[in-house]
């Protein structure tokens, strides 16, 4: 799946479970197409682990954060929108094969 906005940076712990994080700072008219990416995300997240989102220490396969903020007004206006998604190393080997991350 192609993604224009979000690019993921992956850290390991040493039991092998992960974290992706990615950040996309945009003017307002281009919120709706990050949202879209997000959606889409966590929409292939829920499909192929399903009913697994929970904290890792809860038992999950997965879990996520997402954070957004406005900087500015009129014009000189931004958007920042974070995605933190956590997982299993079956969901994160599943999810780099999926979003090709490194």
């Amino acid at each position: 799946m192609n993604l224009n906005f979000l690019d993921f940076d992956y850290s390991e712990d040493p039991q092998g479970g992960g974290t992706f994080d990615a950040m996309a700072s945009v003017r307002p008219e281009q919120v709706a197409a990050v949202r879209a990416e997000i959606a889409r995300v966590l929409d292939w997240a829920h499909a192929a682990f399903p009913g697994q989102q929970a904290s890792l220490d809860e038992g999950g396969e997965w879990d996520m954060d997402l954070q957004e903020a406005s900087e500015g007004d009129g014009a000189a206006s931004w958007q920042t929108l974070s995605l933190v998604i956590s997982g299993s190393p079956q969901f994160c080997a599943a999810f780099r094969q999926r979003f090709d991350t490194d």
